[in-house]
């Protein structure tokens, strides 16, 4: 990962000329083999890419990604009760593992969660008694013969049909939903709540952690992500708007109010300020692969915490700390309240996360280098190579450096996912789509 080392190439780029609003991505998720990228826009759009095999005669190119399918998963609604709009924006997307030859999906908006099974079909039955050709039905008394019906060879054909629903569930707006190790179970989490939903059941959810006071008055914090350990199906943990980490056991209660362990860094009282609290919150939390470790983001910084340490974060990466003194100007436009997410390769040894002006950062555990990369147009050649870049405070520019001064706020890249097993990256750059992946190794970036 040394800054002048362009081992990343682009294996492809969805790029759109237009923008509305509908088409900004809003969340991406790879399959468990990697096979598959779902990704979902703030239009209620789901789009599907898959994996083609690599060219045999082109053994040195990596095999490309390409529109799979495309369905609409959520319409915008309405609640009567509260008279307030439920937009279609899909949240988040997560695969459930697969087990058979179709593949399923959930997704969720702010407050309804659905189940799609994705399914192929390359033959069609033929032969029907009771059927024309056309699929009209026969007067039986007209049938004189009986065929056995075959299936006959066809176009290939996906398949995506909604197979849960599961509505009714949140009060608040839905952040972050995760499948559980056991298949059977995942959770949802929203400012206040978490539950705990059974894949086959849909009119009822257990209600597993509930922060909410008696008194809104006197609420001091809202959950902002939450994930299941990636073996145990029992442990939990959930992030928090005042930066706090708490892991949950469901063996020690039914009711999960009661944390098993606290995971708080250190108090800056030096640099304490108006914005303290805000840029502290979690916008994204993560399990490591191997579930020793917990990945989170807020919104200058990314932190990495042991299980087995409590007291404070054993890493933390400055992502642009060349914003600590804009963040006044930030507040005044939003951009402080931005969630950015954050990605693990497959071996936890390297760390993703996005940025403004449309920078993703890289950063080595194992050396300690970092990497500052560009998802642009000018890059979106099939093969391109991407250059690294660098923000600098003041004084003279260099080729490939951008001052402070010169970003731009509203390009950035809030979402992106990692491949399971190989260096390949999706980035989600407001309405594009980039699929980058290392044209060396697979083992080393």
């Amino acid at each position: 990962m040394g800054e002048e080392a362009d081992t990343q190439n682009i294996n492809h780029s969805f790029l759109r000329d237009y923008v509305t609003e509908a088409d900004v991505i809003s969340t991406a998720e790879f399959s468990q083999t990697g096979d598959l990228l779902a990704t979902g826009d703030k239009g209620g759009r789901v789009v599907i890419f898959q994996r083609e095999p690599a060219s045999k005669t082109e053994s040195c190119c990596q095999s490309e990604y390409n529109v799979y399918s495309t369905f609409q998963s959520h319409e915008p609604d309405f609640d009567y009760l509260k008279s307030l709009e439920i937009e279609e924006k899909i949240n988040k997307i997560r695969w459930i593992p697969q087990h058979n030859a179709a593949r399923f999906l959930l997704s969720t908006n702010d407050k309804t969660i659905k189940l799609w099974k994705v399914s192929e079909r390359d033959k069609r039955p033929e032969g029907y008694n009771l059927k024309d050709e056309e699929g009209r039905v026969k007067n039986p008394s007209t049938v004189t013969t009986l065929q056995v019906p075959v299936l006959k060879p066809t176009d290939l054909m996906v398949e995506v049909s909604p197979r849960r629903v599961f509505s009714n569930g949140h009060t608040y707006h839905v952040n972050s939903i995760s499948v559980n190790s056991d298949c059977e179970t995942y959770l949802s989490a929203d400012d206040l709540r978490i539950n705990l939903w059974h894949l086959g059941i849909t009119d009822r959810s257990f209600n597993i952690v509930d922060i909410k006071p008696a008194n809104m008055e006197d609420l001091t914090e809202v959950i902002t992500a939450a994930e299941f350990h990636p073996e145990h199906c029992n442990l939990f943990i959930y992030g928090s708007s005042k930066g706090l980490l708490r892991l949950c056991d469901m063996r020690a209660s039914a009711l999960c109010d009661q944390h098993t362990k606290l995971f708080e860094g250190p108090d800056d009282h030096e640099n304490r300020s108006f914005f303290s609290e805000i840029i502290s919150s979690i916008s994204d939390v993560h399990f490591s692969h191997s579930g020793r470790y917990v990945l989170t983001r807020d919104y200058l910084t990314v932190k990495l915490w042991d299980l087995n340490m409590e007291r404070g974060p054993i890493e933390t990466y400055q992502v642009h700390d060349y914003l600590r003194s804009k963040l006044c100007s930030l507040y005044e436009n939003d951009c402080i309240f931005d969630k950015f997410e954050c990605a693990w390769n497959s071996t936890d040894s390297v760390i993703m996360t996005g940025a403004y002006n449309n920078f993703f950062r890289m950063f080595d555990r194992e050396t300690g280098r970092d990497v500052t990369l560009e998802a642009a147009r000018d890059s979106g050649k099939t093969r391109a190579v991407l250059k690294t870049r660098r923000v600098r405070m003041g004084g003279k520019r260099r080729k490939d450096h951008v001052t402070v001064d010169s970003l731009d706020f509203t390009k950035k890249i809030l979402h992106m996912a990692w491949h399971p097993t190989e260096n390949i990256i999706a980035i989600a750059a407001t309405n594009n789509l980039y699929i980058f992946q290392d044209k060396v190794t697979t083992d080393t970036l």
